[in-house]
């Protein structure tokens, strides 16, 4: 049985403030799947799922076509859903609800982006400046979402990284891998942190998700990127910001002095910041949004609803309606809220590598991948825990970057899928 939410807290903080001197290791990844396999971006993929597809997770999820048991007093599925591929997933234990081709390796567009985060985002703390030079914007692909870098300006860190959550820009993935040693450094960490997670149908080429021969990745692997990301408190803030103001051009007023003047950017996510034809979700909370000519639209999102925290992954639906992707969402959020507790798991959401090695007897080492940005000391984690426990929040977020004993880190793992969601979610009224 699981242990009430305050023990869980309690046993967190202690956990915290009496381990976190001890490091971490991070385990060797393996090589990343070959993009021999994975389509080209100049031709659509296979209107049909393959018939052998991964097994992670379980071995309903590498089944083709809609893998799903109502129970007892389930609702039936959503009917008119045209999603090449979708899941629905609680996010804090990690059961599958219900899937469709949930291993097909497509190409994910800007969804990407959400394992672009989750690897680059703890490496350069949020206040951290750059200068864009030339070189940092090089190789941008024709077309690609932009949110307004110019060279020769300097951004913080926060700015970069509410360009790439909000405008889905480019440039500011571009600017970081920059930052981060280069294109080529940044996708072979993505690749090796994909792999941490065990999401085996992800193969990057580029870190933004723009269409490039062999980029592919899978509803399930997108939902495991999403939901290692909200694991960390920045990933959480900058995918939940509907709008925020941004840096512009320095130039020179009337007066000669020259002022750098900030222009609105809003959040493309359109659950949360809404459109003619939809309305913002109720309890959304993030994440990502993508679309391509390659990959059709795609999307991830989490929701909170009475205490139930759900995933839901859509890939490419084959309706041809406007904001489509995020009706099949609502749908399927829908659903799950009902279907909680009534309908029986039909797959898992893996835990990463790390976690998993650290529960098996003489196991030495875990990964340390749960900490964000700005989570930086031992104390002071130890210090956001104890105030978290005082706010009596949704649940608490890991924020340890020290470490932890390894004959714990599973059961770490597993209380840290109770992280805060934002205060945007509570502000809200109940539907």
């Amino acid at each position: 049985m699981p242990a009430p939410k305050k023990t869980l807290r309690r046993t967190l903080l202690v956990t915290s403030a009496a381990l976190s001197s001890l490091a971490l290791t991070a385990p060797a990844a393996l090589a990343a799947p070959s993009p021999s396999t994975s389509p080209s971006p100049s031709t659509s993929p296979s209107a049909t799922p393959p018939a052998r597809m991964s097994t992670v997770g379980g071995n309903r999820l590498g089944q083709a076509g809609t893998q799903v048991d109502l129970g007892s007093g389930a609702p039936v599925l959503p009917k008119d859903l045209t999603a090449r591929s979708w899941i629905v997933a609680d996010a804090e234990s990690g059961a599958v609800l219900a899937s469709h081709n949930a291993h097909w390796r497509l190409p994910p567009a800007s969804t990407m982006k959400m394992l672009f985060a989750d690897t680059v985002l703890p490496r350069f703390p949020k206040t951290e400046k750059h200068k864009v030079v030339p070189a940092d914007l090089a190789g941008i692909g024709a077309g690609s979402s932009l949110v307004g870098i110019k060279e020769g300006q300097t951004y913080t860190v926060r700015d970069l990284w509410l360009g790439v959550f909000l405008r889905s820009g480019n440039d500011a993935v571009h600017v970081l891998s920059a930052m981060n040693d280069g294109v080529d450094n940044t996708v072979k960490q993505m690749n090796e942190h994909a792999e941490e997670l065990q999401a085996l149908d992800t193969n990057v080429v580029s870190p933004d998700g723009y269409d490039a021969p062999g980029q592919v990745s899978s509803a399930y692997d997108l939902t495991l990127f999403a939901r290692s990301g909200l694991q960390k408190k920045d990933f959480r803030e900058y995918c939940s910001t509907v709008r925020t103001q941004f840096p512009g051009e320095t130039k020179k007023n009337k007066k000669g002095k020259s002022v750098r003047e900030s222009f609105e950017i809003q959040n493309t996510n359109r659950l949360l910041s809404g459109d003619s034809d939809i309305p913002v979700y109720q309890g959304i909370a993030g994440v990502k949004n993508g679309n391509t000519t390659n990959a059709g639209a795609t999307f991830t999102g989490v929701a909170e609803r009475n205490g139930k925290v759900l995933l839901v992954t859509v890939m490419n639906p084959s309706k041809n309606e406007h904001n489509e992707v995020y009706k099949e969402t609502s749908k399927l959020f829908d659903w799950g809220f009902k279907a909680a507790g009534k309908a029986q798991p039909v797959g898992e959401l893996v835990a990463p590598k790390g976690a998993q090695a650290s529960a098996q007897p003489g196991a030495t080492a875990s990964s340390g991948q749960a900490g964000g940005a700005g989570d930086a000391s031992p104390k002071s984690a130890t210090k956001k825990a104890a105030a978290e426990e005082d706010s009596g929040g949704v649940g608490i977020a890991l924020a340890i970057t020290g470490g932890a004993l390894v004959l714990l880190a599973a059961a770490a793992f597993l209380v840290n899928r109770r992280w805060p969601l934002p205060d945007l979610v509570r502000r809200r009224p109940r539907p």
